[in-house]
């Protein structure tokens, strides 16, 4: 695979004002640390919808997320995707481990990375996120979400352990539409099943890869952390913009963030 190409001077760039630091995937030492304060959980009522209601309506209190990803986000049980000695946290602002050196995101961040694609025009206009390419599935909660608000969704983890631990997961709560997972190299994308409507990413990179771009269909956008200069990692989104028959790329900076880095093949 040749090395992907940076982004030219020439795309647009509006960097947001410098923000808090998200961190989606905290220290494993300290989401351990945390958890073994817990009790397992014994008839804690965890597979109530009221329970993720009121995690819902926490975020919702923000002011600042999508109504449709908090939807979604209502229906999804996150304590399916975690440890059972985790499930007491499951519905917590927080990341907590899963196992293979990575952690699940807070919702929080899920639900601000899902809210800027479904902002994108393609998403508006189609009152949903299409064709969606995500680059880490981890242990498949994010993927159970998108799956609420896509046409269809292909998922690809690097790390066999996470891929098999995700199909079982998703395949225990059950979808209307089951994503399609694939292990092998993210970087590389998933050109058969594309090009995408929208494309997210859940590890971050000094670029984003090419073959990223290339399989983002016209109108569609992107969002990935990203390497940028002088603010360290922040989260990118990147538009196909089709203007008078003539593609470009719009981009803009957001949030700064600390996710897991980008890696090539497959473990």
């Amino acid at each position: 695979m040749s090395t992907p190409k940076r982004f030219p001077a020439s795309l647009k760039s509006a960097a947001a004002p410098q923000r808090e630091l998200l961190m989606p995937q905290r220290h494993l030492h300290q989401a351990t640390r945390d958890a073994a304060r817990l009790a397992r959980p014994s008839g804690t009522g965890l597979d109530s919808g009221a329970v993720r209601q009121r995690m819902v309506d926490r975020l919702r209190a923000e002011g600042k997320f999508d109504e449709h990803v908090l939807a979604a986000m209502a229906s999804v049980p996150r304590h399916e995707f975690v440890d059972s000695a985790l499930a007491a946290q499951a519905y917590e602002d927080t990341a907590l481990p899963i196992g293979h050196g990575q952690t699940i995101s807070k919702p929080s961040v899920v639900a601000h990375m899902l809210g800027l694609l479904m902002a994108g025009a393609g998403a508006r206009q189609r009152g949903s996120l299409g064709r969606v390419l995500e680059i880490g599935t981890g242990c498949g909660y994010q993927a159970a979400v998108i799956a609420l608000l896509a046409r269809q969704l292909t998922s690809i983890e690097r790390l066999q352990g996470l891929h098999d631990k995700a199909k079982l997961n998703l395949q225990r709560v059950g979808l209307p539409r089951v994503p399609r997972l694939i292990w092998g190299d993210g970087r590389i994308g998933h050109a058969a099943s594309g090009p995408f409507d929208s494309i997210i990413a859940a590890a971050g990179g000094e670029d984003i890869p090419a073959a990223w771009t290339e399989q983002l269909a016209p109108g569609g956008r992107l969002i990935a952390p990203t390497a940028a200069s002088g603010r360290g990692q922040v989260l990118v989104v990147l538009d196909h913009v089709v203007e008078g028959g003539v593609s470009r790329w719009a981009r803009s900076e957001h949030e700064a963030v600390l996710f897991v880095p980008l890696k090539s093949g497959v473990l």
